[in-house]
């Protein structure tokens, strides 16, 4: 069995170098305006190749500056509702306080009123009760 297998890789070597050996002296075949052809072609795959990354990395590119600016946009949009909703919420407390400033300032003004009342009334009954003390 042993012997076998080394006929047969063996025979495969011969039959590899063979091949090797053909497709060398086909190569040698070929005349300079091949070779130009194919360095030409080669050229123009390696441009191609080229020209498909830069447009993948514009792509990409242009993508991300979208996404950029959509970010900006919508960071904006929240920073202006957010001073809208500030301002909104300081001119409702700005209204509540003076509202109850003038609450506070009409309860003062009955309580004057109404001191005022007291001591009129207070005054017109002091003399009656002096006259009566004496």
């Amino acid at each position: 069995m042993a012997l076998m297998a080394f006929f047969s890789t063996s025979s495969f070597l011969s039959i590899s170098k063979r091949h090797f050996r053909n497709l060398r002296e086909k190569k040698k075949d070929l005349s300079l305006e091949e070779i130009q052809k194919k360095l030409e072609a080669a050229e123009e795959r390696r441009k191609s190749h080229e020209a498909e990354v830069l447009k993948q990395l514009a792509e990409k590119r242009e993508h991300e500056k979208e996404v950029l600016q959509k970010a900006i946009e919508e960071n904006n949009n929240f920073s202006k509702m957010a001073e809208e909703k500030l301002t909104h919420k300081m001119e409702a407390n700005k209204e509540n306080r003076e509202a109850q400033m003038a609450a506070k300032l009409e309860r003062l003004r009955e309580k004057d009123k109404h001191i005022e009342e007291v001591r009129k009334n207070k005054e017109s009954k002091d003399p009656a009760d002096e006259t009566e003390a004496d």
